[in-house]
């Protein structure tokens, strides 16, 4: 997990992550429609060494059950969860083009979207958000400029290849 400069890029970071991946999975959408590339996601989940195959049971029924629940169950459900060994989540695209493959993980796309000096290779440097994202007449995210810089990131993605 990346470290923040400070609590408020941390807040930031959770108030943009989501927003950045679905602008970055449409993105990357559009690049598949216009490109010769094909493309599927993984998603994969990597548990703490001393995870119980028991504890990982419990937390993939929980989440399911967490689906369907009601909001009083909800609760109930995500408090059970907690006390739950917790996953990494990873999200991978995976491409093909006749006998070629790349892979992009999609948390590391979405933090350059969401950073201003996100680098993968420099796990020790602590994040600083682009604050240009949020739109501070409105008190919310620019989602123009989001969106912008996630189709310019995953462009540079694709033209990497």
């Amino acid at each position: 997990m990346p470290r923040f400069a400070h609590d408020l890029a941390q807040q930031q970071a959770q108030i943009l992550m989501q927003p950045a991946l679905i602008r970055v999975i449409d993105n990357i959408r559009k690049q598949l429609d216009t490109s010769q590339w094909q493309g599927n996601y993984e998603d994969q989940m990597i548990w703490p060494e001393d995870t119980t195959e028991n504890q990982r049971q419990m937390y993939i029924q929980l989440q399911q059950q967490m689906e369907d629940a009601d909001p009083d169950s909800y609760d109930r459900l995500q408090s059970q969860l907690n006390q739950l060994p917790q996953p990494q989540h990873v999200y991978t695209l995976c491409l093909s083009k006749g006998e070629h493959e790349q892979r992009i993980d999609l948390w590391q796309l979405c933090y350059q979207v969401c950073c201003t000096n996100y680098d993968a290779t420099q796990v020790e440097t602590p994040l600083e958000i682009d604050t240009a994202l949020f739109d501070e007449e409105i008190n919310d995210i620019d989602w123009v400029k989001l969106d912008v810089k996630a189709k310019q990131l995953v462009k540079k993605a694709f033209e990497q290849f």
